[in-house]
């Protein structure tokens, strides 16, 4: 049971065998990329606070440098009043974005104070700026009471003070070899240069720390100032637009930063990936799919074309044997002389000859379908009378199916036909082979009728039996090769398949059609429709060629 099941259904059971695994796989995949997706936000946002990390780093390292490079003075200036050594170091530094550098000495009076150098004049100079000199008394006070009361410290380091945010300042204090604090150098640092300069370059050089700068054209650093004001980034100011936040850790330590993907969460990132990838991924299923279906429909199609083939060798078989036993049997008749009188000798020659012509006929249609499998058939125009051949058709077919006891008439046009460019022979085959299918399918009634009439600039040649007739879903297949109407009657009516397609062939090659118009239950009229105009008539063959091959 369970063979015989997979033998007829060995189509269903190959697709099965594709699509469930192809499923699993979906089904796999998709919880896979509900992970990924999970994960795929972590790590975003990760990465984008690893880079918004490198940033903060990059600007601590900045000023660091500038700092320890300009600031580190030796202990030994401030125990003699040499302020111009001072003068001169600071102008062999030159720090990058310090508005100012000072420096106080807290073991000698003689420097008056505090000395301001204008790294742009190279020197120092009498400032003016009350708010700066403010800011530096207010970053130096602390020292200077410990350097009052003599006490020594474990270590000095540089230092940020950013009470006052227009001057920022960076201070080093400077001890001598018992740990005391003998002189403070700072500096100013410059926002304006920090804004124009410094921060446009750290975002530029900290992303191919962590990624490929031309795949990642979509991060968007966003950065505000310590009062609100949006200092980089785009024309919005909300801080919710970004993903990761953050916070200078050196200097500018009140600025704001953010970061994010373009104008999308690291969960929204990773959900248009999540839906980029099932998209993909469904894409190529439905492609793998229809390819199954469209080659399990092939192959479909050749077993269906193998099977109805079979039929065909079974058909023609029995359709060979008919008239060939036919015509044996009166041949044996006539050799051993039943046929005594001249009257049966012409009723059995009449059925012989009649057997004759029907064996001749399967033959050719067998030969000419060969030709146009190959496309090799060729047919022979010549001008024609087409009512001359049509009437001789069915005259030469009257005389035949009166023996089997039908009765065929023939209604010629109601005015004479010019002459047509027609292959004379093959519009016989194509009148016999539809007389030959009306006659079969005819059932209880036993008249057939062949007319020929004009019809809008064509020849119509129409074969009326009034027989099972053959059903809408059916009259589209019927001229298919090797197609035989699914009705009851088939099985007992044998026939090669081959009449029908062979009669499209024709009618194309003569650069007509074939038409049928029939109801079940009450009969069936075939039109071949030719037109008068050579030009449309006599064409090349190669052409219809095609169409039946794809029928």
């Amino acid at each position: 049971m369970v063979t015989q099941f997979v033998k007829r259904h060995m189509l269903w059971v190959g697709f099965a065998a594709v699509v469930l695994p192809l499923a699993v796989l979906l089904g796999l995949q998709y919880f896979w990329l509900v992970d990924l997706q999970r994960k795929s936000a972590v790590a975003e946002t990760a990465y984008l606070r690893n880079y918004l990390e490198a940033v903060s780093s990059r600007v601590e390292y900045f000023y660091r440098k500038q700092a320890e490079r300009a600031l580190n003075l030796p202990a030994s200036l401030f125990s003699v009043a040499e302020p111009k050594k001072i003068e001169h170091y600071f102008a062999k530094k030159k720090p990058e974005g310090a508005k100012a550098l000072f420096v106080i000495n807290l073991v000698s009076k003689d420097w008056g104070g505090i000395l301001i150098f204008d790294p742009k004049r190279e020197m120092f100079v009498k400032s003016t700026d009350a708010r700066m000199q403010q800011a530096i008394f207010v970053a130096t006070a602390p020292w200077k009471t410990l350097a009052h009361k003599g006490a020594a410290i474990k270590s000095s380091g540089i230092s940020v003070e950013e009470k006052d945010k227009q001057n920022r300042i960076i201070l080093n204090p400077i001890t001598d070899d018992s740990s005391k604090v003998v002189g403070l150098v700072g500096m100013i640092v410059d926002n304006d240069f920090f804004r124009r300069v410094v921060l446009p370059q750290v975002i530029k050089k900290s992303l191919p720390l962590f990624d490929d700068a031309a795949s990642r054209q979509d991060l968007r650093m966003t950065v505000w100032d310590g009062e609100g004001h949006l200092v980089l980034g785009g024309k919005g100011d909300k801080e919710s637009a970004s993903e990761v936040k953050g916070r200078f850790a050196f200097v500018f330590s009140d600025w704001k930063v953010a970061l994010g993907g373009g104008n999308m969460t690291a969960e929204e990132w990773a959900q248009s990936n999540f839906l980029l990838n099932v998209s993909l991924s469904a894409l190529l299923a439905l492609v793998l799919v229809g390819g199954i279906v469209l080659a399990l429909r092939t192959a479909a199609r050749e077993i269906k074309l193998s099977r109805m083939k079979s039929d065909f060798v079974s058909n023609v078989s029995h359709e060979l044997r008919t008239p060939i036993a036919s015509i044996r049997v009166f041949g044996e008749f006539l050799r051993l002389g039943r046929a005594r009188t001249e009257e049966k000798i012409r009723e059995y020659g009449e059925y012989i000859e009649t057997e004759s012509r029907r064996l001749t006929q399967l033959i050719n249609n067998i030969l000419d379908f060969s030709k146009i499998e190959s496309g090799a058939k060729t047919y022979r125009f010549q001008p024609a009378q087409i009512e001359t051949v049509v009437e001789g058709v069915a005259r030469t077919l009257a005389v035949s199916l009166k023996h089997k006891g039908f009765r065929l008439d023939f209604a010629p046009p109601r005015e004479p036909m010019p002459a047509m460019e027609i292959d004379p022979d093959a519009i016989t085959q194509a009148v016999s082979n539809l007389v030959d299918n009306a006659v079969k399918y005819s059932g209880d009634s036993a008249e057939v009728r062949v007319k020929l009439a004009r019809e809008n600039g064509t020849a119509c040649i129409s074969v009326e039996d009034h027989g099972i007739g053959i059903s809408r879903d059916e009259q589209g297949k019927i001229f298919d090769r090797f197609h035989r109407v699914s009705t009851g009657l088939v099985h007992n009516v044998k026939g090669s398949g081959l009449g029908l397609a062979i009669v499209s062939h024709i009618a194309q090659a003569h650069g007509g059609s074939v038409t049928v118009e029939s109801e079940p239950g009450q009969g069936s009229t075939f039109t071949i429709h030719l037109p008068f105009h050579p030009d449309t008539a006599a064409h090349d063959v190669a052409e219809t060629n095609d169409h039946v091959e794809d029928a």
